[in-house]
């Protein structure tokens, strides 16, 4: 069997490019994950560690720098495992006030979301239940078999510990974007606006949430870009927000936060770390890095992985669930009424970009 090839998209400037990650499989039982265990002899920041041994690395392994990497539970740290784990606890939390409205009962209960990623196993403690309807349109994977990006970008959602709307519901197509096919994207939304049609009024599904460029400039989607823009327009006919990484629909963007004080809105920036501000100003920029979140590549075997420098996969879900807690507190705010909300409440940089505020923008959905 082929290696799979899993994409994070990735926003830089105007335009987009695309890191891909090989992660190969057990030939003899295709349904497990089994990468290969690379030992190190040095590490540079922001470096992929996950599935790597350390502990022949004789340089400090700091608090700082093991903050930038991308690891998750199988990277051997050694006598650093304790800082790691600390660093992967911390990056839990969704930050600028996220807990602090979920402690006031705002948790994105009753509202109605839709995910289009990967295959995702939906066993993991993050999100178990969470998941009212799983349609896959393509991904022909093995029975429980997993990705890296899906389990990510529910658990940024609806995670108990790490998504911005822990208690929404979630519709979940899976769709097999390695194929850099748009079609499949394009039948998960019309799908998703297939079993919205059939939903009741007061439970319509408010926003689809979807971590990949499936048209448009520098998209990494080679066939049927015009199937997508076709199903999006749709989408946006029926009232649905969708929420893309492409430069022409896309409202959202990357920023990065402080990670020892997450909550302090005016410490986020926009860009990525040792990568800030480049983009475009005419976007809402939410938390990409420095994040963990949900692993499980194959069902019953939940983990944890830590990302130093996230893509713009991240921020997608990230502001969805967000939008999700404006929608609890106000059930008929419209599409564009919430995504104006979205900009006026937005904290403004003194170099002129606009990072989510929940907070904010809950406060004016209240008095909206």
């Amino acid at each position: 069997m082929l290696p799979v090839v899993f994409l994070i998209l990735v926003l830089v400037g105007q335009g987009q490019t695309q890191e891909t990650t090989k992660e190969t499989q057990d030939k003899k039982n295709p349904a497990r994950f089994h990468p290969n265990i690379k030992i190190l002899s040095s590490v540079k920041d922001y470096e992929d560690v996950r599935w790597c041994d350390l502990t022949k690395i004789t340089a400090p392994l700091t608090f700082d720098l093991i903050s930038t990497l991308w690891f998750n539970g199988e990277t051997g740290f050694g006598t650093a495992k304790d800082t790691a784990q600390a660093i992967l606890e911390k990056a839990k939390n969704p930050g600028l006030g996220v807990r602090s409205i979920h402690k006031k009962g705002i948790t994105g209960r009753g509202v109605n979301v839709a995910i289009i990623d990967q295959n995702l196993c939906l066993s993991h403690p993050e999100f178990k239940g969470k998941v009212v309807q799983y349609k896959d349109v393509g991904c022909e994977q093995p029975p429980g078999r997993g990705s890296m990006h899906a389990p990510g970008v529910m658990s940024l959602l609806a995670g108990n510990t790490i998504g911005t709307a822990p208690d929404v519901r979630v519709y979940f197509a899976a769709a097999p974007s390695w194929t850099a096919d748009a079609k499949f994207e394009a039948e998960a939304l019309d799908w998703i606006l297939e079993v919205n049609r059939s939903l009741p009024q007061g439970a319509k599904i408010k926003v689809v949430s979807v971590s990949a460029a499936p048209s448009g400039k520098g998209s990494p989607f080679k066939k049927n870009n015009g199937d997508w823009d076709k199903a999006v327009k749709a989408a946006k006919k029926a009232g649905l927000l969708v929420l893309d990484c492409t430069v022409d629909n896309g409202i959202i963007g990357p920023c990065f936060y402080d990670i020892n004080d997450p909550d302090d809105v005016s410490k986020c920036r926009a860009g990525f770390p040792g990568r800030p501000g480049s983009g475009p100003k005419d976007r809402v920029y939410a938390p990409c890095s420095v994040r963990t979140t949900a692993e499980e590549y194959d069902d019953g075997n939940p983990s944890y992985q830590y990302c130093g420098r996230g893509g713009l996969s991240w921020s997608i879900p990230y502001a969805a669930g967000v939008l999700a807690l404006g929608w609890q507190v106000k059930p008929n705010l419209t599409a564009g009424e919430i995504v104006k909300l979205l900009f006026e409440t937005a904290h403004l940089t003194t170099d002129g970009y606009k990072i989510i505020n929940p907070v904010a923008l809950v406060n004016a959905a209240e008095k909206f």
